[in-house]
């Protein structure tokens, strides 16, 4: 028979069900909230396993969160960890407080950390299209389904503004065909999207998909890695190093950059920003609006390379 909860720990794991179920979080952000929960409490001297985990929130002092983060800020924990350190141990006591376990009144006199704002770094749209072009790929000594497959993933990416994971997510029966050219995908908190796909990536899938020597099963993954498993994220972020360091471009030109790009580029041709926000999947239009402050930058810095008295 398995030993029962310890009581300490049974609120921990109610407030994640409501996180995870009411709230819909992923579960990277449940596994970072749940580590920051527990290394607060580490330093409180208690952990959720002790019969006194729960009872050292119960009457907690704003200097109690202040030495906790100042701790952290001394190892070199930068600005958005910490943020985010904060953000989980505010979501925990307030769930705590409406159970009426403990007091989250210090949490109204703590503020969080200043945040730099980091504008997001597309590829200009000439390198973003040699970025997702399979001829850039000639001389790789892979084999022509797995060049052919990542060309595909990258495709997505750029053309359609996809996330990795939502790019990888992808089973056989949702892919794009030449009779469908549009894609329903699972985004961040479990949310799906209808979104269009354009021709080019719809033809890089198929030419994939000719070429991949496994047998594509119609609900398992569209992406298959070199030993017929579903394809890693790694894979992507390892071609990605290739093909920047082949034409001379930035660290910042991630896999994600590419999405990035798709929204900056849409951005600039005149694309509408409740639109873009629709295809990137942006809960908030102020994540989306982000992008302005790209397309602007974007133009100030061509307008000084090119205008004659700049």
């Amino acid at each position: 028979m398995s030993a029962s909860p310890n009581p300490s720990s049974r609120p921990f794991l109610a407030w994640q069900r409501h996180l995870s179920g009411e709230r819909r979080l992923s579960p990277k952000t449940l596994e970072a909230y749940g580590r920051d929960v527990r290394q607060f409490l580490a330093w409180l001297g208690a952990t959720l396993e002790d019969d006194d985990g729960v009872d050292k929130l119960r009457d907690l002092k704003p200097a109690d969160l202040r030495g906790f983060m100042a701790s952290r800020r001394a190892d070199d924990v930068g600005s958005r960890s910490l943020m985010r350190s904060l953000a989980g141990i505010r979501s925990f006591l307030r769930f705590l407080e409406k159970e009426g376990l403990a007091d989250a009144s210090a949490l109204s006199v703590i503020r969080g950390p200043k945040l730099g704002r980091l504008l997001p770094k597309p590829v200009a749209p000439s390198m973003a299209k040699r970025l997702v072009d399979p001829s850039e790929r000639e001389g790789d000594t892979r084999e022509p389904w797995i060049l052919a497959r990542d060309a595909a993933v990258m495709t997505l990416l750029y053309g359609c503004g996809l996330r990795i994971s939502e790019a990888l997510g992808l089973t056989v029966e949702d892919a794009p065909t030449s009779t469908r050219d549009t894609v329903r995908v699972l985004g961040k908190g479990g949310k799906t999207r209808i979104v269009p796909v354009i021709a080019p990536a719809i033809t890089a899938i198929e030419t994939y998909r000719a070429q991949c020597p496994y047998d594509l099963e119609p609900k398992g993954p569209l992406f298959l890695g070199a030993r017929g498993g579903k394809l890693s994220p790694r894979i992507i972020q390892l071609t990605m190093e290739r093909l920047r360091g082949g034409l001379g471009l930035p660290d910042s030109a991630t896999p994600h950059a590419l999405r990035h790009s798709f929204a900056t580029h849409l951005l600039s041709r005149g694309g509408d920003l409740r639109a873009i926000q629709e295809l990137l999947g942006h809960a908030s239009l102020s994540t989306t609006q982000i992008y302005t402050e790209v397309d602007g930058a974007m133009l100030l810095k061509a307008f000084d390379a090119a205008h004659p008295r700049a």
